[in-house]
């Protein structure tokens, strides 16, 4: 089999636990048998870090030897790393890859990569120091739910897809409106040229959904209750005893590691962290399913049927070959 140039690369999303890893590696090791190696690039940005490993889900060793992977570990916790560096880096990588011979599959369940990556990214604002401080003094008075609150009247698109607790996020959101004067969401739905619309008409979108959620809400009960008892607290411990962290870094925004780190400041009982990362990784998946229901040039496999791997190889073929 050779890869059609309509087919730039394929990508493959999905909410948290939704089998993402299993069926990248699943068609890497079948398109590698057909002649057709494949190189894998992440579309995650909580793997970018290093040394949150457990937390994160992070591809083993062996998974990561079964196919190159691209765009994990290129971080430390207290780094950032946005949207437009992922463009940038992703589509350097899609060329590097296509030049080898190699198949792009863009992996992953940060679905504002996708979305920036297919529809194009504005320019926005830098980190504007004076407005973030003012929020944060707001916010110590009034409580991150009144600015989610005010965000919802001045960008209520994104509020919608943000928890009233989401800080970061509604900080980051507000602070673009008060310095640019126009809502976030404006600058996630602005194309940006050729790059933008090759991009997104280059690259077949696989998107696995459940459809029922209580089967996904399962999977992540599994899921946290296997990062327990792999040693994801010490890991958070570990990450605390370097100094230079803090929670309001968005590598320990993270899902998970937010509700560690506030149950080891004794912000709540240890006990309730269990039920507290598993509800913030079903509002995660949640608000992930939302984003992917605004692609409608998705291909949706279900990933809660038990074919579903073999579905989704099946559907990538015949991508590839019409």
């Amino acid at each position: 089999m050779t890869t059609p140039s309509t087919a730039t690369a394929i990508a493959l999303a999905g909410p948290t636990a939704s089998g993402k890893t299993a069926g990248a590696l699943a068609l890497a090791a079948v398109l590698g048998r057909q002649g057709v190696p494949v190189e894998i690039i992440s579309v995650d940005s909580a793997l970018v870090y290093r040394g949150m490993d457990i937390g994160t889900a992070k591809p083993t060793p062996g998974e990561r030897a079964a196919a190159p992977h691209h765009l994990i570990d290129i971080r430390d916790p207290q780094q950032a790393y946005s949207a437009a560096e992922f463009v940038q880096d992703a589509r350097r990588l899609i060329a590097d890859i296509r030049a080898r011979g190699a198949l792009p599959l863009l992996v992953g369940g940060t679905m504002l990569y996708f979305k920036a990556l297919f529809d194009g990214i504005d320019d926005m604002p830098a980190a504007n120091p004076a407005v973030r401080a003012r929020l944060e003094a707001q916010a110590s008075e009034q409580g991150w739910p009144a600015l989610h609150a005010e965000l919802a009247r001045v960008d209520p698109a994104t509020a919608a897809r943000l928890a009233p607790g989401d800080s970061q996020r509604i900080q980051r959101a507000l602070e673009v409106w008060h310095v640019s004067g126009r809502p976030l969401s404006s600058f996630h739905t602005t194309k940006t040229g050729a790059s933008s619309a090759d991009a997104a008409s280059a690259t077949a979108l696989f998107s696995l959904e459940p459809q029922d959620r209580a089967w996904l809400h399962q999977r992540i009960a599994q899921r946290f209750d296997a990062m327990l008892a792999a040693g994801f607290i010490d890991e958070v411990q570990h990450l605390r005893a370097r100094g230079d962290l803090h929670p309001d870094l968005p590598s320990m925004r993270c899902v998970g590691y937010r509700q560690a780190w506030e149950s080891l400041d004794g912000l709540h009982p240890m006990s309730t962290l269990h039920d507290r990362g598993i509800a913030a990784t079903r509002q995660l998946a949640k608000r992930q399913i939302t984003w992917l229901r605004s692609m409608p040039q998705r291909h949706v496999i279900a990933c809660d049927q038990p074919d579903a791997v073999a579905a989704l190889v099946q559907a990538v073929l015949a991508r590839l070959i019409s």
